[in-house]
């Protein structure tokens, strides 16, 4: 737990335990799905992993999460009270997506894009067996321009190695164009008409590529007139 406020007040004291840095990420992941150590290293990839198992022992502390051995692994699952922070998170996300203003550069992660794109994959929506989608971010380091996603049917992962598999569709992306459809800020059409987004593969795969991945729950949002603006 945080530091107490010292009131009695239940805003205060749920407070003390969420409002310490990262401790509400590591709840989203946990909602989104999540359940393992290098899972939510990857969905947190700025954070540390000393840090993250101490944040991990603080929920199961407090009975926000339960940690279930499974042989040499260890599963972490939301208890029905932190499955009460669902709509909480949510409510947040929805709020940052209203008012918050343009995302600096550094918000700008192709590592946690790719992995959230990764778990929102439509797999009914997918070709019969493999389909390989290579993505490169020109204007990133070098260190993470490129990453693939490989899909079927019924799994879906993220490699920033190239997997040695054919590549069905390659897409060349501005990152922030890619984040910007990705949260409902533009549109698939509307970058691949300015050319933010160039995707090249046969014509079938190119027109089919967006209708792959489910609509993020920020894209139905209404959006305010941004008030604040983040940190550069």
């Amino acid at each position: 737990m945080g530091a107490s406020y010292y009131q009695f007040c239940p805003v205060a004291k749920a407070m003390e335990l969420l409002d310490e840095r990262w401790t509400l990420l590591v709840v989203r992941e946990l909602i989104a799905g999540s359940q393992h150590f290098n899972d939510l290293r990857r969905g947190l990839p700025r954070m540390s992993p000393t840090l993250l198992s101490k944040r991990l022992q603080q929920l199961v502390g407090a009975g926000l999460v339960d940690r279930r051995p499974e042989g040499t692994e260890v599963r972490y699952e939301l208890t029905p009270a932190g499955r009460e922070l669902e709509p909480i998170v949510r409510a947040i996300g929805a709020w940052g997506v209203r008012w918050i203003g343009e995302l600096g550069d550094r918000d700008l992660d192709p590592k946690l894009l790719l992995w959230d794109m990764r778990r929102n994959v439509d797999h009914a929506a997918l070709p019969p067996g493999r389909t390989v989608i290579g993505f490169r971010f020109p204007s990133v380091a070098p260190s993470v321009r490129y990453w693939w996603l490989v899909l079927t049917p019924t799994e879906a992962d993220v490699c920033d190695a190239d997997p040695g598999h054919e590549v069905g569709v390659r897409v060349t992306a501005d990152l922030r164009a890619l984040v910007d459809v990705w949260l409902g800020n533009r549109t698939w059409t509307h970058v691949l008409r300015r050319g933010d987004v160039v995707v090249d593969g046969p014509a079938d795969l190119r027109r089919a590529l967006p209708g792959w991945f489910k609509e993020m729950g920020w894209v139905s949002v209404p959006r305010g007139t941004p008030s604040l603006v983040p940190a550069p």
